[in-house]
């Protein structure tokens, strides 16, 4: 992938996450995916517990998926049946490929839960960095979905396990732009006794 250290200093500056609601096709086919995937799971793992799992989302399970959103949407807020759930569908739709990010703790290890969450943390930032290696773009998103005790479950969480992330992966459908990013100076200090 990267011949020399230019190639990778360039892939890190020019990484940008898209807007999954404007990623377009392609998206990676299914070797692309199993790379990308696999250069992913090439992540700190104390204790060698691979303490996450990911869940690919196929096209065609695209609209059982909205549907899972819009029913546990309307579970956990009474009232919300026949109110308009259209942007519960646009989430399930977006972009080429989905990817569900499960944080997995193994119960009872001595590595703490936290490293082991950190673990699928970096899961998810590698999946984003290989996507992008392997020229398509890819978003990282939470929010509702990503708390529901339900859709967690539906996607093999167990308990004390929690959905990461949902990373979309496609085709940048309009150019990147660059945000704003933290100076150097205002989030790095010496450490002075």
């Amino acid at each position: 992938m990267f011949n020399d250290t230019s190639s990778l200093r360039s892939h890190l500056a020019t990484r940008r996450s898209g807007k999954a609601r404007d990623m377009v096709a392609p998206g990676p086919d299914a070797a692309q995916l199993r790379d990308i995937i696999a250069l992913a799971l090439r992540t700190p793992d104390h204790g060698k517990l691979a303490p996450w799992r990911i869940v690919t989302v196929a096209d065609d399970q695209r609209e059982a998926f909205a549907t899972l959103l819009k029913t546990a949407w309307v579970k956990e807020n009474p009232g919300a049946a026949g109110l308009d759930l259209s942007a519960l569908d646009q989430f399930a739709h977006q972009a080429p490929t989905l990817l569900v990010l499960l944080s997995t703790p193994v119960p009872g290890a001595k590595i703490p839960v936290w490293e082991q969450q950190m673990s699928a943390g970096a899961v998810g930032m590698n999946l984003l960095h290989a996507a992008h290696a392997h020229g398509f773009v890819g978003s990282w998103l939470t929010g509702w979905a990503a708390y529901s005790p339900d859709v967690a479950a539906a996607f093999g969480a167990s308990e004390g396990d929690s959905v990461v992330g949902y990373f979309f992966l496609g085709t940048a459908g309009a150019p990147l732009s660059e945000r704003p990013r933290p100076e150097y100076d205002e989030v790095v200090r010496a450490w002075e006794i």
